[in-house]
């Protein structure tokens, strides 16, 4: 009979340096089996924004995404899931099992300037992406500056006229 190894990351959910030592030296409370095989794990995002929105990308392989649960609550933006353990061969068959399985949960703050209610989803790939549109009052907007006493299209045409004077004088044969 094999026996199923399973690499778990040495710090993988430990947030805190005591959390990590926890982790490494054993927190001296005994855990029953079946939370030993439980490895909470939280999927990968990436957050950036642009002039009219903020885009929340989210590794989900394997996650169904009826089993996705996307809110947005008191300016909090939560994505909830679940990815299953698909077992495809007997648990015996298995030689390496890797990759995280179980529930997550992510929240992030939203500032006032997301339109919850025109927010979408899409799913492609693995790849959960959330457009948060901005509100208009949030969008940057470009002012203008005016200059008091500008200068006028006969005063550009003359430094341009003086310029083109000065290279035919420099290309004139016997020009100092």
């Amino acid at each position: 009979m094999r026996t199923m190894n399973r690499l778990d990351q040495p710090f993988r959910g430990a947030t805190t340096l005591q959390e990590q030592f926890n982790h490494m030296f054993g927190n001296g409370q005994a855990r029953s089996s079946e939370e030993s095989n439980l490895t909470p794990w939280a999927p990968a995002v990436d957050i950036y924004e642009t002039e009219n929105e903020l885009v929340v990308k989210a590794d989900l392989p394997d996650v169904n995404p009826q089993d996705l649960d996307i809110r947005v609550e008191n300016n909090i933006l939560t994505i909830r899931g679940e990815r299953k353990f698909d077992s495809k061969a007997h648990e015996d068959n298995y030689l390496r099992i890797e990759r995280c399985y179980g529930s997550f949960s992510r929240s992030f703050a939203l500032a006032n300037s997301v339109k919850s209610e025109s927010i979408q989803a899409d799913y492609h790939n693995g790849v959960l992406t959330l457009s948060l549109p901005k509100r208009e009052e949030a969008k940057p907007k470009q002012i203008k500056v005016s200059v008091n006493g500008g200068t006028s299209p006969v005063n550009q045409a003359v430094p341009q006229a003086a310029s083109q004077q000065q290279r035919s004088l420099a290309a004139a044969p016997g020009a100092r």
